[in-house]
Order: C-alpha cells, then sequence, then structure tokens
C-alpha cells in the first residue's frame, strides 16, 4: 500500500462525494446555502478524514478518531440524502444507490477502526 489513494473505502467515499456534487447541481437554487452547500461538505469530508487519518496511523488513537469522525460525516450525508430524496430531488432509486455507497463506506470504517494495527507503518511493527 502507498497512500490513502489506495485504500478502497477512500475511493469509495471520493466516488460517493463526486457522485452527490454531479446530483446536486440540479438541486434548486433557493437550497444552494443549505442543503446543496451541506451534503457536498459533509461528503466531501469523509474522504478527507480519511485521508487525514490514514496520515496520523502510526498513532493509533489519533487515526481512530479521524476514522471516527468520517464515520460521522458518512452517516450526515445519509440524512441529507433522505432529506433531498424526500424534497424531491433525488428518486428513491438514486437516494438508495448513494445510500448504500455510505453504508458500505461505514461498515468499511468500522472494520480499519476495529484492527487499527494493520494500518500502522510497517517500520513500527519491527520496534
Amino acid at each position: 500500500m502507498q497512500g490513502y489513494r489506495d485504500l478502497k473505502v477512500y475511493q469509495r467515499a471520493y466516488k460517493s462525494a463526486m457522485d452527490i456534487f454531479n446530483e446536486s447541481k440540479a438541486f434548486p437554487k433557493d437550497e444552494r446555502y443549505s442543503l446543496t452547500d451541506q451534503i457536498r461538505r459533509s461528503s466531501r469530508s469523509v474522504a478527507a478524514n480519511i485521508a487525514e487519518g490514514y496520515r496520523k496511523r502510526q498513532y493509533s488513537k489519533m487515526f481512530v478518531s479521524k476514522l471516527a469522525d468520517a464515520d460521522g460525516e458518512a452517516t450526515e450525508t445519509q440524512v441529507w440524502l433522505d432529506f433531498a430524496r424526500d424534497c424531491g430531488y433525488l428518486s428513491v432509486e438514486r437516494h438508495d444507490e448513494l445510500f448504500r455507497a455510505y453504508e458500505e463506506v461505514g461498515k468499511m470504517l468500522g472494520t480499519m477502526m476495529s484492527i487499527p494495527e494493520k494500518f500502522i507503518p510497517y517500520k513500527q511493527h519491527q520496534n
């Protein structure tokens, strides 16, 4: 593994954030400073927290803390997806696809948080 971009969870979170960005372009203009900004911000924060956590992985507690932040942002994104669906901005099918993507990200993050030692840089294992 070379970096955070190689993590499947990062790739999934990044792709999902880009999917939300593209979907949210069609949201009404009067949602620009509320739902559109909120869903974009939380979805992007998932990938950003994964990347930041990965860089701090030599410190197990910091690593897990950043992954927990990413998981929280993923859950927040799911709430905004529910609002977008219920306001009629997303089809039920598209909502379900995006919602499931964040369920998958959450499960992957949960696994990572349960075994943080797997992600500690190799050199530290030798000490």
